[in-house]
């Protein structure tokens, strides 16, 4: 059994401590948050312990990994301290939001040997694995254009927008790091383009809630990213990799996979509410990942430099949007 302990008792935290303890090679030792209480409530249902203070965790001879997943603003200090104490990571994303505590991190991990993984959970979704095989093995050629959607139901709380890094570093993200996922490529420019047509109020706190954005790739692919933090019908997430031999798809997922045929129309159910109920599986699928790679197996997971590359393109994305020319994409490896 590997031993967790988990940072952070909030929605996110709760979700990874729930797939911890129903995880049949897991044992969830510990819970660590700010909020006392949340932690006390969530280590009472799981039947887990309560830490008093990050240090009890990092000196904990049974832990063996950490789960990440408190406020963005404490990332980059615990992951420090964990590769401190020796411990594995799995770490939600961004380890930062200035950059140059992102390098210090991955410099500093250069140091473990133990495993550190991002929360880039939408690798792990069954149908966009399915894409990412179809890709690799070479089914529709040489890739030439990807197309990613990315359309939540409604905004998050303008609290949370005014402290997540903006749709670039929040949404968009993920499929940063999807586009290099799937065409093994890092983009080398970005041209971005956004508006805040859904509220108003997130243009007066400096962000967009819609945007498009292009990536164009070492190879000459290309790679149209659309985003929006609203829409009328659900969840919306697709994947379309385009070839020199075909096109593979992972379409909007509706939320049962029926249709009722009757009266000359076709009936049927709309896409999945949220988010998170479309995307819930992902999150239990990455962490069986993880423990696998803690137990020695060879599994491709998303590293702390995916993370790193992805957070460099969300800059260049900001950059193209404010200046409004596309930008050079600058990578950074450590020493």
């Amino acid at each position: 059994m590997i031993g967790f302990a988990i940072f952070g008792a909030g929605f996110i935290g709760t979700v990874h401590a729930t797939n911890i303890a129903a995880h049949p090679r897991a044992h969830l030792r510990y819970i660590y948050d700010v909020n006392r209480r949340a932690a006390e409530q969530l280590a009472q249902r799981l039947r887990s312990t309560v830490a008093s203070s990050p240090e009890e965790i990092w000196s904990a001879a049974d832990v063996d990994a950490v789960v990440i997943a408190s406020s963005t603003n404490t990332h980059a200090t615990l992951l420090s301290q964990a590769i401190q104490a020796g411990k594995a990571v799995y770490c939600e994303k961004p380890v930062d939001l200035e950059i140059e505590r992102v390098k210090s991190v991955v410099q500093e991990a250069r140091q473990s040997p133990r495993p550190i993984m991002i929360g880039f959970s939408r690798r792990f979704d069954r149908n966009h694995l399915a894409v990412h095989e179809a890709v690799q093995q070479g089914e529709i050629g040489k890739v030439e254009m990807v197309l990613l959607t990315s359309r939540a139901q409604e905004p998050p709380p303008l609290s949370y927008i005014q402290v997540s890094g903006g749709q670039f570093r929040d949404q968009t993200i993920h499929f940063f790091d999807l586009a290099c996922w799937l065409t093994n490529e890092a983009p080398v420019e970005v041209y971005a383009a956004g508006a805040a047509l859904v509220d108003p109020a997130i243009g007066d706190v400096g962000d967009v809630d819609t945007s498009m954005l292009i990536l164009k790739m070492p190879s000459g692919a290309l790679c149209h990213i659309d985003n929006s933090r609203r829409t009328t019908y659900g969840y919306d997430e697709r994947i379309e990799v385009f070839g020199s031999r075909g096109m593979v798809q992972s379409r909007l997922k509706p939320l049962r996979e029926i249709s009722l045929y009757r009266d000359h129309q076709v009936i049927s159910p709309g896409p999945y509410p949220s988010w998170f109920e479309r995307l819930e599986p992902s999150f239990a699928t990455a962490l069986d990942a993880f423990i696998r790679v803690l137990e020695g197996q060879q599994v491709v997971y998303p590293t702390l430099l995916d993370g790193l590359r992805a957070q460099l393109i969300a800059e260049a994305a900001l950059l193209s949007l404010r200046q409004n020319v596309p930008v050079k994409i600058t990578y950074w490896q450590p020493a």
